[in-house]
């Protein structure tokens, strides 16, 4: 399934800060340890989204067939991709918050959803998170919103993700990179392994 978001992303209606603040509760209350990846999306192009029921993580390329192999970065001494974003996760209660219906999802622009608690005092950088047969090391790399984000869900959508608690609950989601590579399938656990070792 493919979608394209020069068709889509423009609509008359976004939630308002009451309803946004409303469901920030829900999202608080994702699994902490172990949760489930909802969805799969890929970048082909620019603008272009195509949804995935299975996918492969690769420690050199992120997700195959993303582009981010082939995006630069302002972060990276080469101007080459940023090893430190090479995927994108959010959580699925969010992007549902902020975009209305799940066909909307693959706007945001992330790689992976899932239904799990991704703020800074359960994910702490050096997190692994096990997916399928791959695992995500959580980087440091800060995710903030951009301009096709608050065009796409609203500049309400966008400013409660900038807010502390936005933050903090990493409402806009995480950077990760490969550590091991594999195969994901929508529906699989995503299981916590935090920094001490522990699950």
């Amino acid at each position: 399934m493919t979608a394209d978001s020069a068709s889509s992303e423009h609509t008359p209606f976004h939630r308002t800060p009451e309803d946004l603040l409303a469901g920030v509760g829900r999202v608080r209350e994702s699994p902490r340890d172990a949760g489930l990846l909802e969805l799969v999306v890929v970048r082909p192009g620019k603008y272009r989204r195509t949804v995935l029921d299975t996918a492969t993580l690769d420690p050199g390329l992120g997700v195959v067939g993303d582009t981010w192999i082939e995006r630069g970065s302002s972060r990276t001494a080469d101007g080459g991709p940023n090893p430190e974003a090479q995927v994108t996760v959010m959580n699925s209660r969010a992007v549902d918050l902020v975009a209305l219906t799940r066909e909307r999802w693959p706007l945001a622009g992330d790689q992976l959803y899932v239904d799990l608690d991704l703020s800074t005092e359960n994910l702490p950088t050096g997190t692994i998170l096990e997916v399928g047969d791959a695992q995500l090391e959580v980087t440091a790399a800060p995710h903030t919103g951009c301009a096709q984000f608050k065009e796409r869900f609203g500049v309400e959508a966008l400013r409660l993700t900038a807010t502390p608690e936005g933050r903090l609950l990493r409402l806009r989601g995480i950077n990760t990179r490969v550590v091991r590579g594999g195969d994901i399938s929508t529906g699989d656990s995503v299981r916590v392994v935090r920094p001490d070792g522990t699950a």
